[in-house]
């Protein structure tokens, strides 16, 4: 194995673990606002990282895998929301690719996670018996919120940082 290759590999696997700690921790630090049915998990804002490159699907949904053990839902949480993380950023990743504008592609990501939020809401509807219809409302609102904040984040971010390599 060649120097270039493993230090290119070192870089990437960094870069994932940055995003997944700093996932966990956003989470944690918004943890009253994080779970539940009205909820605005800021964390969230790391989605938008699956257009530029598609380590931050795995960032991201392990950085939900490790948030979700403190979840109120317990196990169900951890499978069920991680379920949705991984299938809403690499719906987002996939659809990206096949559009050149970065404004375009951050749409994809803030319609696919937003409209993804159903999964959620029958998360709450099966196990703490809440309203479907309102919870999928309530946290769709709130991943639109949260998704919507990373795009205008990670667009500035973007245009100084190579957010691809």
């Amino acid at each position: 194995m060649d120097n270039v290759s493993t230090h290119t590999r070192l870089v990437s696997v960094t870069k994932a673990a940055l995003v997944t700690g700093l996932y966990v921790a956003l989470t944690m630090l918004f943890a009253p606002l994080s779970f539940g049915a009205i909820q605005i998990r800021f964390a969230e804002i790391f989605n938008n990282l699956a257009i530029f490159n598609k380590r931050y699907i795995w960032a991201v949904t392990l950085g939900c895998i490790i948030a979700n053990f403190w979840s109120s839902m317990g196990l169900v949480d951890v499978v069920f929301g991680s379920i949705e993380t991984l299938l809403m950023t690499s719906i987002s990743y996939y659809l990206s690719q096949k559009v050149k504008q970065l404004p375009a592609k951050f749409a994809i990501v803030v319609i696919i996670c937003t409209l993804s939020s159903w999964i959620i809401g029958l998360e709450l509807y099966y196990v703490l018996g809440l309203p479907f219809w309102f919870s999928y409302l309530t946290v769709a609102i709130g991943e639109f919120i949260s998704v919507a904040l990373g795009a205008v984040i990670f667009w500035a971010i973007s245009k100084k940082v190579d957010l691809t390599a």
